[in-house]
Parts: C-alpha cells; sequence; structure tokens
C-alpha cells in the first residue's frame, strides 16, 4: 500500500520538512547563481519557453527543478541593481517566521482555526494604531492584502458612514451625488475602489499636486468647496503619504481640517510613507496621520516583510459597523458571549492567513528601533543617490527625494522632449533584456511629451552608495547607447 503524501503539520510535519528544506534552499542558491544579476537576460518569450519545458518534465525532481527557475526567473530585490518598484528585499527572520504560517496553515475567520493567531493579530493591531496615533481601546483594525484592499475598506466605511449603510446608490437624488477627492498623485486604486463600490470612477475629483507630487492644500480646499456647489456630497478625502513616484507626503493637518469642515471621512494611504512612523527622524513627516478616520499601512514595503503585510486601521472600532457579520459556522453569538473572540467582522476576505506573525517576530526581534535604522539607512541612501544624479552632467534630478525613492531622468543631448522620451524608455528595456538592472519608469502629470522619467526606488539597507554609483553608470551607458541607435 502506498503512503499518501507527508503533511506539514502535526508532530511528524518538522520531520517531513526538513529534507524538502534542504532541497529548497539549495535550489535557491542554484537559481540566483545562474541568474547572477537583478534579473534574468532574457527576454519574456524565451523565459515562456523555459517555464513549458521545466513543468512538462519528471515529477520526481519537480521542487528543485521548479525551485531552481523560479530563482532563476526572478527580478531579486536584494540585488543592489533591483530598484524600480516599491518591492522590498525581506528580512531572513520575517521568511522563517512565514514558513511556520505556511506549515500551520491557520485561518483567522474563526477562533477555533487559530487560537494564539487570533490574539496575536489583536495585540499588534493594538500597538500599530498607538504607532499612528490613534486611541488605544477606541481603534480597531485588521491585516489586508495591501493598499489596494485597505483603500477599498477605507472608502467603503466612508461610503456607508456619510450614506447610510445598504443604500442604493444608483437611486440616490442628483443633489446627494457622492464624491471622492484624492490627488492626482493618488493611487490608482482610489478610482478602482470608487468603481467596485459602485460610486464609478468619476465620482473622484482630482486635486493639482506641485511639482513633487505633493497634493496642493488650496486647490483641495477649492475642489470641495466647488464639488457642493455643484450639489455633490463629499463622502471622503484620501490623502497620501507617500506616493507612489516621489514619495511625497500630502498636507496631513490640512486634508484633515478641510474633510471636519465638510463632514467628509479622511482615508490616509501610508501604504508607502507608513514606514516612517518606524523612524524618529522621519516620523515628523507624518505629523496629523492619527487624525485619520482610517489609515493604510503595508510593512511588504518600508518593513522588510514578506508579501502581503498590508495593515487597515479606523480610529474609532464603532464605525467598522456596516462589516460586521455573523455566519453561524464561524461566529455564533454565544461563542462570542462565552469569550471566543471573532475577527471575521473585520475583514473583507473570509479564509485569512495570519500575516501578522512575521512582523510581530520581526519587531520583537528588532524593536522599533531596529526598524527604523533600516529606513533611516534607505533615507540615506537615496540623499546619496540624488547627489550623484547632480554630479552627472548625462541626468537630470526631478526633485529632491521625500523618502526613499530617487525620479530622474537622461539627458540626451538633442533637446527633443518627444526624443529624451524614447531614449528613457528604450535605455530601460535595454537594461533590463540584458539582465543588468531593473530601473522603474513613470511619467509626470501632464499632457504632451518630456513627461517620461526613471525612478530608482531604493529599499535595500544592504546596498552602499557605490553600487548605487554604479547603476547609475550603467543608466547613463545605456542611454547613450540609445541615443545613438536610430529610431
Amino acid at each position: 500500500m502506498t503512503l499518501p503524501p507527508a503533511l506539514s503539520g502535526g508532530t511528524a510535519g518538522p520531520g517531513a520538512l526538513r529534507p524538502l528544506l534542504a532541497r529548497v534552499l539549495d535550489a535557491l542558491a542554484a537559481g540566483a547563481a545562474r541568474r547572477a544579476g537583478p534579473v534574468p537576460a532574457v527576454r519574456p518569450r524565451d523565459l515562456d519557453g523555459q517555464v513549458r519545458a521545466a513543468l512538462a518534465g519528471p515529477g520526481r525532481d519537480a521542487l528543485d527543478r521548479l525551485t531552481e527557475l523560479l530563482a532563476h526567473g526572478a527580478a531579486d530585490p536584494a540585488d543592489p541593481g533591483c530598484a524600480a518598484h516599491l518591492h522590498a528585499p525581506p528580512l531572513a527572520v520575517a521568511v522563517a517566521a512565514d514558513l511556520a504560517v505556511s506549515a500551520l496553515n491557520p485561518s483567522q475567520d474563526s477562533w477555533d482555526q487559530a487560537p494564539a493567531a487570533t490574539a496575536l493579530e489583536t495585540a499588534l493591531l493594538a500597538e500599530l494604531a498607538a504607532l499612528v496615533g490613534h486611541l488605544p481601546g477606541q481603534a480597531a483594525g485588521v491585516f489586508t492584502g495591501g493598499g489596494t484592499e485597505s483603500n477599498l475598506m477605507g472608502l467603503m466605511l466612508a461610503r456607508d458612514r456619510v450614506l447610510g449603510g445598504g443604500v442604493e446608490l444608483h437611486g440616490l437624488p442628483a443633489g446627494r451625488a457622492p464624491r471622492i477627492v484624492a490627488s492626482e498623485a493618488a493611487h490608482f486604486s482610489v478610482q478602482r475602489a470608487a468603481a467596485l463600490l459602485g460610486l464609478g470612477e468619476r465620482a473622484v475629483l482630482t486635486v493639482p499636486v506641485d511639482r513633487t507630487l505633493r497634493m496642493d492644500g488650496d486647490a483641495l480646499a477649492t475642489t470641495l468647496a466647488r464639488a457642493v456647489r455643484d450639489g455633490a456630497t463629499p463622502i471622503a478625502v484620501v490623502a497620501t503619504a507617500g506616493t507612489t513616484d516621489t514619495g511625497a507626503i500630502d498636507p496631513l493637518h490640512r486634508a484633515a481640517d478641510l474633510a471636519a469642515q465638510y463632514g467628509a471621512w479622511l482615508h490616509v494611504d501610508a501604504a508607502y510613507g507608513g514606514g516612517a512612523l518606524l523612524s524618529d527622524r522621519l516620523a515628523p513627516l507624518l505629523d496629523g496621520i492619527g487624525r485619520a478616520d482610517s489609515v493604510a499601512l503595508d510593512f511588504h514595503k518600508l518593513g522588510w516583510q514578506p508579501a502581503a503585510a498590508g495593515v487597515f486601521l479606523v480610529r474609532r472600532a464603532e464605525t467598522y459597523a456596516s462589516l460586521t457579520r455573523r455566519a453561524a459556522y464561524l461566529n455564533p453569538a454565544d461563542d462570542e458571549e462565552a469569550g471566543y473572540p471573532s475577527l471575521l467582522g473585520l475583514s473583507l476576505r473570509t479564509t485569512r492567513r495570519p500575516d501578522a506573525f512575521k512582523l510581530a517576530v520581526t519587531l520583537a526581534t528588532l524593536g522599533r528601533a531596529g526598524l527604523g535604522a533600516l529606513v533611516d539607512a534607505c533615507h540615506r541612501l537615496a540623499a546619496d543617490a540624488a547627489d550623484a544624479v547632480r554630479a552627472e552632467p548625462a541626468l537630470e534630478l526631478h526633485t529632491p527625494p521625500v523618502l526613499t525613492t530617487v525620479v530622474f531622468r537622461y539627458r540626451p543631448a538633442a533637446a527633443d522632449p518627444a526624443a529624451a522620451d524614447r531614449v528613457n524608455a528604450v535605455l530601460r528595456r535595454d537594461l533590463l533584456a540584458a539582465g543588468t538592472a531593473v530601473v522603474g519608469r513613470t511619467e509626470l502629470p501632464g499632457t504632451g511629451p518630456g513627461r517620461v522619467r526613471l525612478k530608482l526606488t531604493l529599499l535595500n539597507p544592504h546596498t552602499t552608495p557605490d553600487e548605487v554609483g554604479r547603476l547609475l553608470g550603467a543608466v547613463v551607458a545605456a542611454g547613450r547607447r540609445a541615443e545613438a541607435r536610430p529610431d
């Protein structure tokens, strides 16, 4: 009789995992050595062929073969040349903690599926609420899949608070047309959330930003006043604490004052910038975040956790009312009355892994000061990178870094905005195809040519200024090659 495959849990689980983990670690090392850089030097079509061939191979070594391919074909954020996105290299201790969660496979939709994890998430969320300035005993929250989910939750609660839960939005009188106000540089998930909530993307009114992509406070006041004059109801103001491209932080106190003036919910998207709260030096940048009705944080960015480690917090627990759900097979009322708590009514998801555990282990190991030192290291690195861009005549810095992103461009000899856009786009793809570097690309607000920019998102605290200098040198060399190439 053939025994079924081993399980990861129970008393026998660790023994079954140990040899498999050794194989995985060997395959990860082999794949990284084969890649030998931040990203494989391969075109998408060729990599597709490698994946299909690996999947078609014999099954006995599938774990080794596919893990090596995964590592070979990865964009590795631990490599100094991989600096395009808000994609942090996770701490080893956090990955090890996440392994424990995967092995035990708890689900946090009921206490009897995750007893310790339920208590742990509740305790950690109280600590994080205090970090943003929410009062103990009054705040509530949940771990999420990231900023997109957290932004959706914030705007859902805003809709329900201002308009009333269960309202038939399509039947609203024209005079109550709901509006969400956010900056031009706010994350695209704000529009997506408006669509999912039945408000429509056109319900989002955008506010102009300055050169750093920071919301203009006076323009926010004007936008809110105009919305009311037009007969609309501002249900939410979304302030961004750390825009994706420049790390800009909107005027949080001004946003809070105006939201209160118009009876709107204030949601702060701090998915990126929230990590500054870990640093004594940078935390003042987020002064005013504690006034927000809801806050989004992502510790898989400036927190160095494996994805996902998103957090959603509300200042007052009672505002969660419209999410409350009762399912007899998960959180019967008599269980809660008997002292068995449930997190079901705090999340949009039902099955949910305890992503709080890895962050709890990390904080217990390094402390806020230890993580704050990593934030400070990346902030210093961004300042050094900006200095290096300023010192290179072939490069042009867009604006000094606020957090850890550096926005710049290669400056061709010909003063042609369209040509500059083409050269910057081409040089980035050339670096990617050669496996030399992963550099970000973005476009500034506005219309017409001349808006393409490159971006370094520096989230590796082990990267040195010399390594960033070599990366910028590779950008310049690629730019010269692209500039010399005919259209």
